[in-house]
């Protein structure tokens, strides 16, 4: 590290390995010189005046990358695409005068940006699928137990445990629907020229637009991709950019939904995040377990979130068929938006992997609120014993305010239950009352509600993509 330059902690302290390497360098310029090569071999096989052996030397120094020589002649001559062919060119001369033959500097900029997306994403699918395994298996060994649901973050009609985060399972899959929609749609720009139009190949190809139209679709083929956009200016559409990031808007937009209920949870002790054995939570309170890799989430996806609207707006200020105000802007917010919601997804991993559920706790917190709500049940078994169903109705609506008063102004336990014992319009012994107190009895559909939808939403996902399950995460500092 040095110490005396600023670096981004998103390469410091928070992203993968993985996708720092994708935003980096040595990926661009490796992918430019793939795209160089792409680009002479289709010109080679559409019958322009390319021999094999040049494109066996491009190929020979594809990834033996001259940087020196590009630093330097970037000094001179201000332009980074240029500078890279006259390197490329110093170690492949044979091959010099082909290099990035009728292309523009956006052939292998703009390209490159796309391929790198798409290779992030790749990487955000395959964090996404192991994430979708993981709290799969959480939601599933929870979904029988009871707990407090809460609505306005009041209490409410209880839930299950699991089926509590087959909510937080179900935001995940809709944000690998949208990953899966936007790989699928993923194209490159092509070779377009300076402004669109191709005109340096009608040029080159002498006016055989067949061959034109072909040369986008063998570089798309060569790099991996179903096709080209079919118009453009200099320029892919900055919409990509923004339809890219607002995924990762959306995944960040579930992670810190999760991250804000883990730490209500936490809170109320009852569920908690792991909490490593030689962690310090408080520099101050030793007691103290913080949340900290929760609130790390809720920070970077605020991060994310707003990033997203860096490629919004510079979408809606291109000019005309090019403009470069996009590019100073683009690749710090297009690239620190992937590796933010790459750490996001490793802190989500990791949380799940580790987290401790407290049941004594849910059950207490459960059984403290739970008279309340069984109050209807009640009522029913009451009227069978011959009891006014209206006259019952008021008489619980008032037990209900003077227990709840005890229990708030009066710091007492919650004594319902024995406030309807005592009153005969129920007829009811407070062992009958209690037997209506099983939590299972309260909380509907919730567990075979996540069982199905594991079994028949997430589960297909996870058989489909078993190849990129077994994702080790650690985060960092």
């Amino acid at each position: 590290m040095q110490k005396n330059t600023y670096e981004t902690p998103l390469n410091s302290r928070y992203a993968s390995k993985e996708m720092q390497y994708i935003f980096s360098p040595d990926f661009k310029f490796r992918t430019w010189r793939k795209l160089w090569i792409a680009l002479a071999e289709s010109e080679m096989e559409l019958g322009l005046p390319i021999t094999q052996d040049q494109i066996d030397e491009l190929r020979a120094h594809q990834d033996d990358i001259n940087y020196e020589d590009a630093i330097a002649e970037e000094k001179r001559r201000r332009h980074d695409v240029m500078s890279h062919v006259y390197a490329y060119g110093l170690q492949c001369p044979n091959a010099k005068g082909i290099i990035h033959l009728g292309a523009t500097s956006c052939y292998v900029g703009d390209n490159t940006d796309v391929i790198i997306m798409t290779e992030g994403l790749r990487l955000i699918e395959k964090k996404l699928v192991n994430l979708l395994d993981k709290l799969s298996a959480f939601a599933l060994e929870y979904k029988d137990l009871p707990t407090l649901g809460f609505t306005h973050y009041q209490p409410a009609q209880p839930t299950t445990v699991g089926k509590r985060a087959s909510l937080w399972l179900q935001d995940v899959l809709l944000d690998y629907y949208e990953v899966e929609h936007r790989l699928a749609n993923m194209k490159l720009l092509g070779s377009k020229g300076t402004t669109g139009t191709q005109a340096s190949f009608m040029d080159l190809f002498e006016g055989d637009e067949d061959k034109i139209r072909t040369l986008d679709q063998k570089i798309a083929d060569k790099m991996g991709f179903p096709g080209c956009y079919p118009v453009s200016g200099q320029t892919y559409s900055r919409k990509l950019d923004y339809q890219v990031c607002s995924v990762l808007s959306g995944i960040a937009q579930s992670a810190s939904k999760f991250a804000n209920d883990l730490r209500l949870l936490q809170h109320m002790k009852e569920l908690e995040e792991p909490f490593e054995k030689t962690q310090i939570g408080s520099s101050a309170m030793a007691y103290k377990r913080n949340p900290m890799r929760s609130e790390r989430i809720c920070s970077l996806a605020r991060y994310v979130i707003a990033d997203a609207t860096n490629p919004a707006l510079t979408a809606s200020t291109q000019w005309l068929e090019r403009t470069l105000d996009d590019s100073a802007n683009k690749r710090i917010s297009v690239a620190e938006a992937f590796l933010a919601t790459d750490a996001i997804l490793e802190l989500y991993i990791n949380i799940v992997s580790g987290i401790v559920v407290y049941p004594k706790m849910i059950e207490r917190h459960l059984l403290e609120e739970l008279p309340f709500m069984a109050t209807e049940n009640i009522m029913m078994e009451a009227v069978k014993k011959g009891g006014d169903r209206q006259e019952l109705h008021e008489r619980i609506r008032v037990h209900s305010m003077d227990a709840g008063k005890v229990v708030k102004a009066d710091g007492g336990a919650n004594d319902l239950l024995q406030r309807i014992a005592a009153d005969p319009a129920f007829g009811m012994t407070l062992e009958e009352l209690e037997s209506v107190m099983n939590p299972g009895n309260f909380v509907g559909r919730a567990p075979s509600q996540t069982e199905e939808f594991v079994r028949d939403y997430v589960r297909p996902v996870l058989d489909e993509k078993s190849a990129l399950l077994g994702l080790d995460v650690e985060i960092n500092v």
